[in-house]
């Protein structure tokens, strides 16, 4: 495809004592449980994600003043492809420390900029986003949570849902309709809403193993001031739709089933089976080709190019590999998925979670729209 072209990337000098250093915060903090360790980047642990604050290793390429490091976008590239990689529990800062901050940053007053950044860099303050709404699927344009002006205040009243982290977040980047009447992607805004306001309720969505990822949150006449706008009123779908080139392109969205891999690498090496052999060849391979792609992406945002189709690409791809993982694991090797066999147990978990992994930043049925129209072909 002559649309996405991959570079060489030239690692930077840091990147051997990023990685030492990375790996050596998570060996002595982080999660040992080979089913905990799958699928992290959804996996809270705010103590662990101080450690990295006080590491250097939150808020890496923004500016000082701010908190922040000042290092390049691949520096950051390598820290989270260890972290991944490893494993480790970064759900609890991973929205603010990928998107928030950056967005932020990028469009909020300095009243904003000062009451949220330092705190994201810090690993102390963490984030979700406030995008899908009841009945509504992948369409984000058929927002309905409205945003009343009153005064010097906006009134904000509606509900969000499948929003990730909202339970342990302490603010939320929110779309919302601002221009009554208006219709589809005209008249929305983005606001921060502080997630202790009078009039947020935040309640959890159990999944099918269990766990707490996702919530419903309900605004009841939240009154935001007029410094909580972030960006330009009526321009929220621009920056909303911008902000998600942040959330596709990174090694998350093919790195969730990294620690089967990592399984079936061990289990391998006792059983070398010619089929097993084969498999671990062809994911490592797909891996790898998704890692130059990705890594592509963090080179052109560097750049202060526009990516967004790339990213979107990436995504697509990386979803449908760290989808297929499990159920090819499961078609090669025999094993008794009641057992508390590492590879049996991670397995029998990513079964369950993986057809989540198309959902999240976007359907597979969306992000195969926007690949067209960067193609040309609708």
């Amino acid at each position: 495809m002559q649309t996405f072209v991959t570079e060489a990337i030239e690692w930077p000098e840091s990147a051997p004592a990023l990685r030492r250093k990375v790996r050596d915060l998570v060996d002595a903090h982080g999660e040992k449980d080979p089913v905990r360790r799958a699928n992290c980047w959804t996996k809270a642990d705010p103590e662990f994600s101080r450690k990295l604050g006080e590491a250097g290793l939150l808020g890496m390429t923004w500016p000082k003043e701010y908190g922040g490091h000042e290092m390049s976008q691949l520096e950051r590239y390598v820290v989270i492809e260890e972290l991944l990689a490893a494993g480790a529990p970064v759900g609890a800062h991973w929205i603010a420390d990928r998107q928030s901050g950056p967005l932020l940053l990028r469009l909020g007053n300095e009243e904003l900029k000062r009451r949220w950044v330092p705190g994201m860099a810090r690993g102390e303050i963490f984030a979700c986003i406030g995008l899908s709404e009841p009945n509504s699927g992948s369409d984000l344009a058929s927002v309905r949570t409205s945003a009343r002006r009153d005064g010097d205040e906006w009134v904000i009243n509606g509900q969000k849902v499948w929003t990730t982290g909202a339970h342990v977040a302490h603010m939320m980047i929110a779309l919302v309709r601002s221009e009554a009447g208006s219709e589809r992607q005209a008249g929305l805004s983005q606001f921060v809403i502080p997630m202790d306001a009078p009039g947020v309720t935040v309640k959890p969505i159990i999944d099918l193993t269990g766990a707490h990822e996702f919530n419903e949150v309900f605004f009841e006449d939240v009154r935001l001031p007029a410094s909580a706008l972030l960006g330009e009123e009526g321009n929220g779908w621009k920056q909303a739709t911008a902000e998600l080139s942040l959330e596709r392109s990174g090694p998350e969205r093919y790195l969730s089933s990294m620690v089967l891999f990592l399984e079936l690498v061990r289990y391998a090496g006792k059983h070398p089976d010619p089929a097993v052999t084969q498999l671990v060849g062809r994911l490592a391979a797909e891996a790898w080709t998704l890692r130059l792609m990705s890594a592509s992406v963090a080179a052109k945002l560097a750049r202060r190019e526009d990516p967004a189709l790339e990213a979107t690409i990436v995504k697509d791809l990386g979803n449908s590999y760290e989808h297929a993982i499990p159920e090819l694991v499961q078609a090669c090797v025999e094993m008794d998925m009641a057992s508390k066999d590492a590879l049996a147990a991670v397995t029998g978990y990513l079964l369950q979670v993986s057809p989540s992994f198309s959902l999240r930043g976007g359907t597979r049925e969306i992000l195969k729209g926007i690949i067209a129209r960067g193609l040309g072909l609708r």
